[in-house]
């Protein structure tokens, strides 16, 4: 990827991250870039050339996180990736938002073929349930979509982070509690 390329796609991914599709505007990518709208074209021929190269842009970089995640042991090192990528997070979010568009479901569902194996290692030991890989894997599909309903640039910080993760244990304790309680 030439040096330009990857300045538009930097900036665009930035841009989509924070306000989805409707920050892809040429002439606002223009601006931020520093490049007359011609290099846009001259290098992605439309707007919808450029956001199939964000999305392979975005799927290297979910790949590259989940290699991350999956080496993680701790809740602490899943946080400090977690702030680390803040901008793909948001990104994903963008994409969830607006999964009405088949391209933005489509690069979803690869992204979740690889990155919940990943996860759910770790995730398993963050929420005790370490011995019910299935119903680890149900919170953790269940937690994801509520996680990027709720997620914002500010809100994506370590005592946020901690307290989600703190009260995703509180309900899968109290589900443990009254399923016991039932038997």
């Amino acid at each position: 990827m030439r040096e330009i390329e990857k300045i538009w796609l930097e900036t665009g991914y930035k841009c989509f991250a924070h306000e989805g599709p409707k920050g892809l505007k040429i002439e606002r990518l223009s601006k931020k870039v520093g490049k007359n709208k011609s290099s846009f074209y001259h290098l992605f021929a439309d707007l919808e050339v450029f956001t199939e190269s964000l999305l392979e842009f975005h799927l290297k970089r979910a790949k590259n996180i989940s290699a991350k995640e999956s080496n993680t042991k701790t809740e602490e090192e899943l946080i400090s990736i977690i702030i680390e990528h803040k901008i793909d997070l948001l990104f994903n979010r963008q994409l969830r938002i607006h999964r009405d568009n088949t391209a933005f479901k489509k690069c979803l569902a690869q992204i979740n073929q690889f990155s919940i194996q990943g996860l759910l290692p770790v995730w398993k030991n963050i929420i005790s349930l370490s011995g019910n890989s299935p119903l680890a894997k149900m919170v953790l599909h269940l937690s994801l979509e509520n996680f990027y309903l709720q997620i914002t640039y500010e809100t994506l910080n370590r005592d946020w982070l901690k307290e989600y993760f703190a009260n995703i244990r509180e309900m899968v304790l109290l589900f443990q509690k009254s399923k016991k309680e039932l038997n």
